[in-house]
């Protein structure tokens, strides 16, 4: 029923398994490695054909400073201002919603969690002219609030099914101990359930962090300029009238690259804990 582990196989299957291992990884990073070497060398590479090879000239101060010195700190904290607000209401409409369908039981409970998971099945590119006609009837076309209230209600659906979850494999008997002492319901939620979901809490903060941040789609469709678009839409601004300059766009890349990584980095412990949590006995 399971693959048998890599340690119970036979010799040659274990010296195929470690041969083909770095082959598999260099592989799938080829494309981000591509990005990266192409970033610090000059446009005429491109040009000549030289896509794997060695720079004719090192230019990754020049590309990045030219980076650095367009649009691209505007998108960059456009990006922020778009991530961070939408993590924070994820978490904190999920962790009540949550709660709510995991701890109390009621008849329309699965009917209403089903609501909530019913639009992650839904194919978001058939909702993009509905969508975008609701904005500019609403006056939030074009502006980092639509955007922003846009993911929450997306993204809510999801991050309630994972809180949900989370929070029905925790023990029932510490919400009764708590109601049995005569603690309300709010302060049983903030100081008994919250503390126990800080691993979750932090798995599914990363988890809308990446996706919002790399979201390309949606920056395309619901913002255009300068003073809303993220820093994935912005990239493509080194686009000029009759060509690319992809050795911008690929600086860019690896600078709008930085943040989820470095967030995946500092939270790397809870995360790994929250995905964890409950898989082992």
């Amino acid at each position: 029923m399971f693959p048998t582990p890599i340690e119970k196989s036979t010799p040659g299957v274990q010296v195929a398994y470690k041969v083909m291992l770095p082959v598999a990884l260099l592989v799938w990073l080829a494309p981000l490695l591509a990005v990266a070497l192409f970033s610090i060398k000059p446009d005429a590479d491109f040009t000549t054909g030289n896509y794997w090879g060695l720079p004719s000239s090192f230019e990754g101060f020049t590309n990045y400073g030219l980076v650095f010195g367009s649009d691209m700190p505007r998108y960059m904290l456009n990006s922020i201002l778009i991530t961070v607000p939408t993590m924070i209401g994820c978490v904190i409409l999920s962790s009540m919603t949550g709660f709510a369908l995991g701890i109390y039981k009621f008849k329309a409970n699965i009917w209403v969690f089903f609501m909530f998971v019913a639009g992650n099945f839904v194919p978001f590119q058939i909702l993009m002219v509905p969508v975008r006609d609701l904005t500019l009837d609403m006056g939030l076309y074009n502006t980092i609030p639509g955007l922003v209230l846009f993911h929450i209600a997306f993204q809510t659906g999801f991050c309630t099914l994972f809180m949900r979850n989370f929070i029905r494999a925790l023990p029932f008997e510490l919400v009764e101990a708590a109601r049995v002492e005569g603690i309300s319901e709010f302060r049983i939620f903030w100081f008994v359930i919250m503390p126990l979901m800080k691993p979750a809490l932090a798995a599914m903060a990363v988890l809308i962090f990446t996706f919002i941040w790399n979201d390309y789609f949606w920056a395309v469709v619901l913002t255009q300029g300068v003073e809303s678009q993220p820093v994935t839409a912005g990239i493509t601004s080194f686009n000029a009238q009759f060509r690319a300059a992809y050795h911008l766009m690929s600086a860019g890349s690896i600078v709008a690259a930085l943040p989820p990584v470095a967030m995946f980095f500092l939270m790397q412990k809870h995360f790994i804990a929250g995905l964890t949590l409950g898989a082992v006995k």
